[in-house]
């Protein structure tokens, strides 16, 4: 594959405005720590969610995407569509707790709510767990992705992909910080958007797809197009919708859809003007991940199968590929090499940009960690800003040169994706818990996380699960267990759940000068607090904010009407270019109902937030 002049013309003019924005905001970014990791707390919404959707446009979701429809058809995609009720509630009752607490990062919040010994372990050793090992899983899935689209689009090999892709967004996020990294979002956001939909719409009209009609009825598509599982098979409507609606959605731990908020999204929400900031932002992301976004990536996995019908197919195209890094997820990439010149720089650079958006988060996220909760509280306690920044800089070049190391040995994104999934496998309830009941204490957290990781791990190489779950042979052939295989999911939540409730009955609870204070700065409510609330009041001491009425019922009432307008908005996508007009004009009124009714509660929780 060629590229023209015009293709390497907006390529080079789109990097250069990316390191340009970088360096212009770099000695703003220096001041502190809060400029550098939250811009000063100033940031308005609508700059923090296109952010927030920029950096979830990662360039390996449209290869995970594409493996997914190729596999288990469109409706396979409810294993991470299930996470919008989690980030629903993260919205419209989680938001405006991050922005009170006032942390630096969401490991800060450890010393707030727990105290003692046991709550500084946790965070020093949990901002080393995830910002720097699970950092760099992450990072090397995007890594991955963008090695499998250098090696299709433009032959470079995995070592020259990283590092032409590396050296530019390293240099632009540790210079730039958070500021740098939030305005190149917003540029990066419309390059990726403007790619992805004008790709989708040439390579659905190639003379061999031949349009919408003739790609939904074509033989190798047929069975993949529904958004909803098969009912008659039991086995894939469990695994792909049931589980991930019922259990997923809030037992599990995942990078950008923590229970209860967490990570680079706390980061957005503790970087906003105040409290409402916080929830439009992540409201319009939320809209954005999941009800629009995902469609030109479907139609190009969609066309890929009458182009490419299977891996052989792409290996057949592209011999140069290593055979480890062959694989379904390469479709994406192998249909973009058919995009003419202009479109096909367009597009590079919308790949660019989403490679650089999630890269230069993931790398000032994991930095925030490292530098505030692990070098701060353990390494040196009286370091000056400066230093403090400077190691933020450093921390960023490792985080990135050792998730390069890692993407090198790698194979699929889906492969990472179930890593992840099932390693954070029953700890989301502590997260959803923590706020509102004061009886969770520091070893409730620091229980469950072990255990996810220990019970998952024996659970993927015991002789046990073997024979409960079932296996694969030297053929590739499943050979099942007694127990569905889908049930694995299951028996680490319901492990894991009875570990860190017996350990945190079993330990005592915080002392109630910690629970006063915590209650007192984010104000969280609810029964669960009773206790407290009545032992305060009986000392004399006034750690409720008067006058306000507790917003989560609302809160959750809104959450239940944007799962049925963002759905809707994805199921009325994707009938009205099915062409199933009459489902799509009943789809679309649905959601007009239920964006009128989620305006009315959410006046009436704005007022209660103000």
């Amino acid at each position: 594959m060629q590229l023209s002049t015009l293709d390497y013309a907006l390529i080079i003019g789109f990097f250069t405005i990316v390191l340009t924005i970088g360096i212009i905001v770099s000695k703003r970014s220096g001041k502190n720590t809060t400029e550098y990791f939250l811009s000063g707390r100033s940031m308005p919404w609508w700059l923090l969610g296109f952010s927030m959707v920029a950096t979830t446009f990662s360039t390996d979701t449209p290869n995970l995407v594409t493996d997914i429809v190729r596999n288990n058809g469109v409706s396979g995609n409810w294993v991470w569509w299930a996470f919008l009720l989690t980030g629903l509630l993260t919205v419209f009752v989680y938001a405006k707790l991050w922005r009170k607490s006032e942390v630096l990062t969401d490991m800060e919040f450890y010393d707030l709510r727990y105290g003692g010994k046991p709550a500084h372990f946790l965070r020093g050793f949990r901002s080393i767990y995830l910002g720097l090992f699970f950092n760099i899983i992450t990072l090397a899935a995007v890594h991955l992705a963008a090695i499998k689209i250098g090696g299709i689009m433009l032959g470079l090999s995995s070592v020259q992909t990283l590092l032409i892709g590396g050296v530019i967004t390293v240099t632009f996020s540790a210079i730039g910080g958070f500021r740098g990294v939030v305005y190149t979002d917003f540029v990066l956001f419309f390059a990726a958007m403007i790619g992805a939909i004008w790709a989708s719409i040439y390579l659905v009209n190639l003379p061999e797809v031949g349009g919408i009609t003739q790609l939904i009825n074509h033989e190798n598509v047929q069975g993949k197009l529904s958004i909803l599982p098969d009912f008659s098979d039991t086995e894939a409507l469990i695994s792909i919708l049931v589980i991930p609606l019922a259990v997923q959605w809030w037992s599990s731990w995942y990078p950008g859809a923590e229970p209860g908020g967490g990570g680079y999204i706390a980061q957005r929400m503790l970087a906003a003007k105040n409290e409402n900031h916080a929830v439009a932002s992540t409201f319009f992301f939320n809209i954005m991940h999941y009800a629009l976004r995902p469609w030109p990536w479907i139609l190009v996995a969609l066309a890929s199968l009458v182009v490419f019908p299977d891996v052989a197919s792409i290996h057949e195209a592209f011999p140069h590929i290593e055979e480890s890094k062959l694989g379904n997820d390469l479709a994406y990439s192998a249909m973009l090499t058919k995009l003419p010149s202009g479109l096909l720089g367009l597009v590079l650079a919308s790949l660019g940009a989403a490679y650089m958006s999630t890269i230069s988060t993931q790398l000032n996220w994991g930095s925030s960690y490292l530098v505030n909760d692990f070098y701060k509280q353990t390494v040196r306690k009286n370091a000056s800003e400066r230093e403090l920044v400077n190691i933020g800089r450093l921390s960023t070049v490792i985080l990135m040169v050792a998730s390069a190391i890692l993407a090198l040995l790698l194979n699929n994104a889906i492969q990472l994706f179930e890593i992840l999934l099932m390693f954070g496998a029953g700890t989301g309830l502590v997260y959803i818990l923590r706020w509102f009941w004061w009886r969770i204490n520091a070893w409730s957290e620091i229980s469950v996380m072990f255990a996810a990781a220990f019970v998952s791990l024996y659970l993927t190489f015991s002789d046990m699960s073997e024979s409960l779950f079932g296996y694969t042979d030297m053929a590739g052939v499943f050979v099942p267990g007694a127990l569905p295989s889908w049930s694995r999911f299951i028996v680490i939540v319901l492990v894991v759940t009875i570990i860190w409730l017996v350990v945190t009955l079993l330990t005592p609870p915080e002392k109630k000068e910690v629970l006063y204070s915590f209650y007192k700065k984010t104000q969280p409510g609810g029964p669960g607090w009773r206790k407290i609330l009545n032992q305060a009041r009986a000392e004399d001491k006034n750690i409720v904010d008067g006058g306000k009425k507790w917003t989560v019922p609302a809160g959750i009432l809104a959450m239940l009407l944007g799962c049925v307008l963002v759905y809707g908005c994805m199921f009325a996508t994707g009938n009205w270019i099915y062409g199933n007009y009459g489902l799509a004009t009943g789809l679309s009124a649905a959601v007009v109902v239920a964006g009128l009714l989620l305006a009315k509660v959410w006046q009436q929780l704005k007022g209660d937030i103000l």
